[in-house]
């Protein structure tokens, strides 16, 4: 290359941008952290970008990662050059076939983020225990340790698979690399170009299937010939470590950057090194550096080529004076004698005269953060004691593993400006940290590196933005410790997280808050003022907030603090550059949506610029104490476990804090403790205007607002700023009436005041700190604890409203449309439920470690709760069913065979139970009874059923997932549960979109839509997922809206759980994905607004009522009015943006969409006119 150009992006553009050049065929599927290559392959074959071939790459979306391997294996068997991407779970669906593709020598390629794999529990961040469950299938696997490598590299996969004939996996470390953004050298597609086999290219698609040369091809073969064909295959492989390292030289040459099979790093006549692979690497060459200042003679060998693996390689790197090798495995095999690389490692010395001292360690689980000083600790663990199987990294206080590390030593780079952000999900803090990041890496001389960290709120959790600009490249894979600026975008975090622990003397930390200057010193923790002033640091303040609703922008201060930011840092960037900058890259980030929306973003960059505010630090503050905080009486799991997670201290809890937790269950209810408070507005009852309608405790996707009826003692009980109003309705008239809502659980959505009928509105939005002031959420608290939860029935929304929730405070997007369904159901059947949970949105804000949203009622039930997979989730609640149901045959066996012997009053209940099994409200009655006449017995039957006892109960089983599961990977499970007739219930939350992967295209997606892996708008229209569960007859099936009709809503439910077969409820749920005009709050809205145009009708499908000569096919919506079609489209982005980037083609797809609805709606109405009456059919 003549010229060098750098360019700032992460690791999977970086791998997308490389394999797109060789690329002709991508199949794909949605996994985090993958799944953004797929997205970027997707967008440039939009664009029409082309590839090596002068073709844009044909990319095919598929139903799972299964069939994404299917279709890779299918594609390369017809001559052409395939990708694929994925991580985890997604690649142990592709083991089958990358079988055969190694076993026919075809060159396909997959890169991979590598991710954690699902065990004790799903985790979505980075290790290696993915890539090596697939070190055993034949492909050669290519590992990178940095974003600038992955681009180095990533091409070498493609290179090498055709040349050699072998597939190539390319990994690099899930979110640590994958979404690392950094400034590196792009490789220019001519070098690809020079470097590509075109001879290979023509033998691999003279080989492919083709009736010009017909072959059979993936044969049957028997015990005759197997075993020769197999070991024949393995001559393909010694070859393959030279054609990689004949590559890696050329790049090697073109770049200046040394790439081989092993590199090695350190004094050439090392006694001590360490072996790794993945971005550790770059974190290990700073501590080699320190050490070798030293004087030790210490060294690294960084893994690239893992398999086929080179012992000629390896030990052509490896100084022949080595005494120690450590061996640093980023997997867990449990039982086995020792973890992968450091086998392979073992195995490579066997037999050699020269036999060093050979140790293993384990480091970096699930993006555990791994830094010099833990490096530094697996040294010195060679220079002295030389513990064996060690782990780094955590407190190993039970099995004793790991190293102590001295983390007062500072090995970092303090050449780099070294950042910190604190955001709050959904704020834009990730996306405007990214183009600060961007705009410096590509304007100025420095080098960049931005990492975000997460908690696992789907929105409203921390995010925490790790930044550094440094005149060297950047080797620290690793968290910002020691920042020099701070930036903090809600002052709630001040109390919760110690933002400031790391902060340099004479540092900077910005801080939005709605408090002024003037009163800001009351709003600051005692240990907040004193960082402040011990480490002499400059204090600044904005109200981003109030600027963003000024301007238009709601919640989002994003643009505002990173203008903000330019504005305090340059040093960096000076300001005028930086303003212009700025603008440029609003209209790139926010071109789609319009000119009114980039217009907004110029005005929140001028903004930022203007109303900064410096605070004085007080050098009195350095003296004073921290507060004593009161907590109140907590569970052991919240305080010993989830406070400590929760305030982003995790890391700091020993192994012996899990004992007891060991298959990483958690307590239900934990989410009540969090009391996030990260609304800056919160609504406000007027009871003065107040039906008593309870829509708005219905339609509250977080079960904060609740409507309470209290008795002469609980209104006395209450705080005297209580407001009460007389009940109103039947029963009621012994009761005040109350709404009460959790001010420090509510997220802001306002969906409460949207859907309130009243003329003037019986809730307002308010400051927080107004109702705070006012002692609200004491108030709450006492009527959420202590005040009981009348019963009146639970027929309709209003009733039902009365009733506990036992879903509650979940971590979901701020007016989530899928959890007030969740809601709904707990409040009808949560006593004596259990839901198992697709991996999706609905698991991850259900289960996402240390907090459930699913808590108990007053006599300790509540929902139980699990996930398996995402593929499985029928099969998995199918099997809860059945071993439930089949324990419970075992009870009634026990009943029947014993009847004889028992007293009368056992036999009694026993009898009442086998004729009542099938009832919950009669078996949940004679639990207890049953229990008591049982303790009288003493026979082994009765010891028996004592055992069983919690199975007494029936209960209500649901099987619940999002459209990218039931449409989709799991559509198959689906479908073989309802045809096996058993009582099951099954919930679709149907967003049209993979939500939790960040909105990628589901076949739940309508024409028209854009998503992601449809940058060109859907094409193809919407499956119909309740007309294929009608087709078998025997399947009930409900269509629903929450905002068309809560009372339909409510009538499905129970028919569902009422009906002695298999049901499915398909609930309408607005998605953050969709884009709708006015956010969330309108989700209500926008759902009555679908039906009533037919875009969602509602109905439901009843085989009961053919028992009866009834048509089960019953429609619960009105006529539709089409002339809002094209409204309701239009108000959701997913719609509108193809109108705004292809007119036609989006009128053409549009069009399409509402013929779609008619030509549905007219489906509906023959299914209306068909005669179930016998004649009809005898």
């Amino acid at each position: 290359m003549t010229t060098k150009k750098f360019i700032s992006m992460d690791g999977n553009e970086a791998a997308a941008y490389c394999s797109y050049a060789f690329t002709e065929l991508a199949g794909i599927y949605p996994i985090t952290p993958a799944s953004p290559m797929a997205q970027y392959v997707d967008l440039w074959a939009s664009e029409g970008k082309k590839n090596l071939f002068g073709m844009p790459v044909k990319v095919v979306e598929m139903q799972s990662e299964a069939g994404a391997a299917g279709t890779v294996h299918g594609s390369l068997q017809m001559g052409l050059l395939t990708t694929t991407y994925t991580a985890s779970q997604g690649l142990l669906l592709k083991l089958p076939n990358m079988y055969k593709i190694s076993g026919q020598l075809l060159p396909g390629v997959m890169h991979i983020a590598a991710r954690s794999i699902a065990s004790q529990a799903l985790s979505i961040f980075g290790d290696h225990q993915d890539v090596m469950a697939a070190r055993q299938t034949g492909w050669a696997m290519l590992a990178s340790n940095s974003v600038q490598s992955t681009m180095d590299l990533a091409g070498i996969a493609h290179l090498a698979a055709i040349k050699t004939g072998i597939p190539f996996l390319h990994f690099f470390d899930g979110f640590r690399t994958s979404h690392e953004v950094q400034s590196i050298e792009l490789i220019d597609y001519d070098l690809f170009d020079r470097l590509l086999d075109r001879d290979a290219v023509t033998r691999f698609r003279e080989k492919s299937l083709n009736p010009a040369r017909p072959v059979t091809r993936g044969s049957a073969q028997s015990d005759d010939v197997y075993f020769q064909t197999r070991t024949l295959q393995a001559s393909h492989y010694p070859g393959v470590a030279d054609t990689v390292a004949d590559y890696m030289e050329a790049i090697s040459k073109e770049t200046g950057r040394h790439y081989a099979p092993f590199n090695y790093y350190g004094d050439k006549q090392a006694t001590d090194v360490v072996i790794a692979m993945g971005s550790v690497i770059e974190t290990a060459q700073q501590t080699v550096d320190h050490l070798l200042e030293q004087g030790k003679k210490v060294g690294l060998i960084a893994v690239h080529l893992y398999r086929p693996f080179s012992t000629k390689h390896f030990l052509k790197v490896m100084p022949k004076t080595v005494e120690r090798i450590t061996v640093l495995d980023r997997t867990i095999e449990p039982g086995s004698i020792g973890d992968p690389l450091f086998l392979d490692i073992k195995a490579v010395y066997y037999g050699l005269p020269h036999q060093p001292k050979i140790i293993g360690g384990r480091y970096g689980l699930s993006s555990k953060d791994t830094t010099p000083q833990m490096i530094l600790s697996v040294y010195e663990n060679m220079f002295g004691e030389q513990k064996d199987q060690f782990t780094v990294g955590i407190n190993d206080d039970v099995t004793f593993t790991s190293l102590d590390v001295d983390v007062s030593v500072d090995i970092s780079d303090l050449d780099a400006t070294e950042l910190l952000f604190f955001g709050l999900g959904s704020d834009g803090t990730v996306g405007a940290t990214k183009n600060i990041t961007k705009i410096i890496g590509d304007h100025t001389d420095l080098y960049s590196q931005a990492y975000s960290s997460y908690d696992s709120k789907k929105a409203g959790g921390v995010t925490r933005m790790h930044v550094r600009f440094s005149k060297k490249p950047i080797r620290s894979t690793y968290l910002v410790n020691y920042p020099q600026f701070v930036s903090c975008s809600t002052d709630t975090y001040l109390t919760k997280y110690d933002m400031l622990k790391g902060l340099r003397e004479g540092g900077t930390f910005l801080l939005n808050t709605t408090t002024p200057k003037e009163e800001i010193g009351k709003l600051l923790p005692n240990k907040v003022k004193r960082q402040l002033a011990q480490k002499k640091a400059k204090f600044y303040i904005i109200n981003a907030t109030d600027l963003a609703y000024e301007i238009g922008l709601g919640r989002r201060i994003n643009t505002i603090m990173q203008s903000a930011f330019f504005k305090l840092n340059e040093h960096l960037l000076p300001a005028d550059q930086a303003n212009a900058y700025m603008k440029e890259y609003a209209e790139k980030t926010y071109g789609r949506q319009g000119e009114a929306v980039i217009e907004l973003n110029i005005k929140a960059i001028d903004a930022g610029y203007k109303h900064l505010v410096l605070v004085p630090v007080d050098p009195a503050w350095a003296m004073l104490e921290d507060a004593v905080e009161e907590r109140g009486d907590r569970p052991d799991f919240v305080k010993k476990i989830a406070d400590i997670v929760n305030r982003i201290e995790g890391d700091s809890l020993p192994v012996s804090a899990f004992l007891g937790y060991e298959d990483a269950h958690m307590t239900n209810s934990a989410s009540r403790y969090e009391k996030r408070g990260i609304a800056n507005f919160v609504p406000e009852w007027r009871s003065e205007n107040c039906i008593q309608c309870n829509q708005c405790v219905f339609a509250c996707p977080h079960a904060v607002i609740r409507a309470f009826l209290a008795d002469d003692q609980e209104v006395a009980n209450a705080p005297e700023s209580t407001k009460f109003i007389d009940a109103k309705g039947k029963g009621m008239d012994p009761y005040k009436f109350t709404i009460q809502i959790s001010t420090l659980d509510c997220t802001e959505c306002g969906v409460c005041v949207q859907v309130c009928p009243t003329p003037e509105k019986s809730l307002a939005m308010v400051p927080i700190g107004e109702e705070l002031a006012k002692g609200a959420q004491q108030t709450a608290d006492y009527f959420f604890n202590e005040v009981t939860y009348k019963d009146l029935g639970k027929g309709n929304a209003k009733s039902l409203s009365f009733s506990q929730p036992l879903f509650e405070f979940s971590g979901a997007c701020a007016g989530c449309g899928e959890t007030v369904y969740i809601k709904t159901l707990t409040q009808l059947y949560g006593d004596h439920m259990v839901f198992a949970n697709a991996t999706g949105c609905t698991s991850i804000y259900s289960g996402s470690f240390p907090s459930t949203p699913y808590t108990t009622n007053s006599e300790g039930y509540g929902p139980a709760w699990a996930n398996s997979l995402f593929e499985d989730n029928a099969e998995f609640g199918f099997g809860m069913h059945v071993a439930y149901e089949t324990a419970r045959d075992r009870i009634q066996t026990l009943f029947a065979d014993h009847m004889d012997d028992m007293p009368e009053d056992l036999k009694a209940l026993a009898v009442e139970w086998i004729d009542n099994r099938k009832d919950a409200a009669v078996t949940k009655r004679l639990k207890q009874p049953l229990i008591d006449a049982l303790k009288k017995i003493d026979k082994p039957y009765a010891k028996e059923l004592l055992i069983m006892k919690d199975y007494f109960i029936k209960i209500s089983q649901w099987i619940l997932g999002g459209d990218g599961w039931a449409y989709d990977i799991g559509y198959g499970g689906i479908d073989h549960v309802i045809a096996n007739n058993e009582d099951v219930n099954i919930l679709v939350l149907d967003t049209e979109v993979y939500s939790n992967t960040g909105g990628q295209s589901s076949k739940a997606a309508s024409r028209g839509s854009i998503a992601k892996f449809t940058a060109a708008g859907k094409g193809t229209k919407k499956k119909d997922l309740a007309a294929i569960a009608m087709s078998y007859g025997h399947v009930y099936v409900a269509q629903i809206s929450h905002g068309a009709s809560p009372a339909q809503v409510i009538r499905a439910f129970k028919e569902a759980e009422s009906y002695e077969g298999p049901s499915i409820v398909i609930a309408y749920a607005p998605c953050i994905e969709h884009g709708i005009k006015g956010g969330l709050t309108n989700s209500f809205s926008q759902a009555k607004l679908a039906t009533e145009c037919g875009y969602w009708p509602t109905f439901r499908f009843d085989p009961r009522r053919e028992e009866e000569s009834k048509n089960p096919f019953q429609i619960d919506c009105k006529t539709p009015v089409w002339d809002k079609y094209h409204d309701y489209l239009l108000s959701e982005a997913r719609y509108a943006q193809l109108a705004q980037i292809n007119p036609d083609h989006a009128a053409e797809l549009l069009d399409a969409n509402l013929n779609d609805a008619k030509r549905r709606w007219a489906m509906y109405q023959r299914y209306l006119a068909m005669d179930y009456s016998p004649e009809s059919w005898q």
